[in-house]
């Protein structure tokens, strides 16, 4: 199986050209970086260039796309000078690449998020829900990329995660732990309720649903139950062992931000058992792995 991959240099693009190579599949990586560290063939790629998409992907002629590559910058994205960019990259980028896949015949992942939702209630979303309300420019881009590569595709995966950490890149437990080693206290917000997501974890899955033709719209986070970013803060010291002092405050205490947050990222994931994948493990265990790796 020949798979290619998007935004190598980010968190989970990273974790999925590690798994294919894992299970001896070939896989191609691509991103806008000139080079990245890695072993596997590599193809630098503006996803915002039709012809340029068109061009590698036809060249390349692969059996599964897993498009990893996006604008995950929420606050920047509401920037008006960051808009077009944003909808070039998440909209018209991922619109591209499902026409060339189109072209060559193959499977496409497409990663959402959770942000598609109005995040409005407490009942877990479920990957067939319609009932689509963005709250802000990055999830209403991300939304655009899925009616592209639904409206364009019949053999697709989109797979909505949230809350994401992964070793190569940028996240919020990195964040924490860097907060909580500089001061005796932080304040977290406790009323925005989801569930982490490893991008080890997910690679894992992403790979086993390209060995599939179980198409369709899937949720995929960790186990280990719903949790606010108070609760997640407060395990993450927990097993660092820091004894940072942690306020939980709700989101108008906290102050405005320049993109509205959901307060309810419940992502319900039964549908993965209905189609006879693995659930990723529970969170606890994921940050536990996480953080031995990053130690390293």
């Amino acid at each position: 199986m020949k798979v290619f991959v998007t935004g190598v240099g980010g968190q989970l693009g990273f974790d999925v050209m590690n798994e294919l190579y894992k299970r001896g599949y070939e896989g191609i990586g691509s991103d806008i970086l000139d080079s990245v560290d890695s072993s596997y063939p590599y193809v630098k790629l503006d996803i915002t260039n039709e012809q340029q998409v068109t061009r590698v992907i036809k060249d390349i002629k692969p059996d599964v796309i897993i498009h990893c590559a996006a604008w995950t910058a929420v606050d920047a994205a509401e920037d008006e000078e960051n808009q077009p960019k944003v909808r070039a990259i998440n909209s018209e980028g991922t619109r591209y690449i499902a026409m060339a896949a189109s072209m060559v015949d193959s499977k496409m992942i497409y990663i959402s998020t959770d942000y598609i939702f109005d995040g409005q209630g407490e009942r877990p979303w479920q990957p067939d829900d319609k009932n689509f309300a963005p709250l802000n420019v990055y999830g209403q881009t991300k939304l655009d990329g899925e009616m592209a590569v639904s409206g364009i595709l019949e053999k697709f995966f989109i797979v909505r995660i949230a809350w994401v950490f992964g070793k190569n890149g940028k996240n919020f437990i990195k964040t924490m732990l860097n907060v909580g080693k500089k001061f005796e206290e932080v304040r977290v917000v406790n009323d925005q309720v989801g569930t982490p997501t490893y991008t080890f974890d997910l690679a894992r899955l992403l790979v086993d649903m390209s060995e599939t033709e179980k198409y369709g719209y899937y949720h995929a986070t960790n186990e280990g139950g719903y949790i606010s970013w108070y609760d997640f803060t407060c395990e993450i010291y927990k097993q660092a062992g820091l004894s940072t002092k942690v306020n939980s405050v709700t989101t108008k205490e906290y102050g405005l931000s320049k993109a509205a947050r959901p307060f309810n990222s419940r992502l319900d994931k039964s549908k993965l058992i209905e189609n006879g994948f693995t659930p990723l493990p529970t969170w606890q265990d994921a940050l536990s792995r996480y953080l031995k790796e990053i130690e390293e």
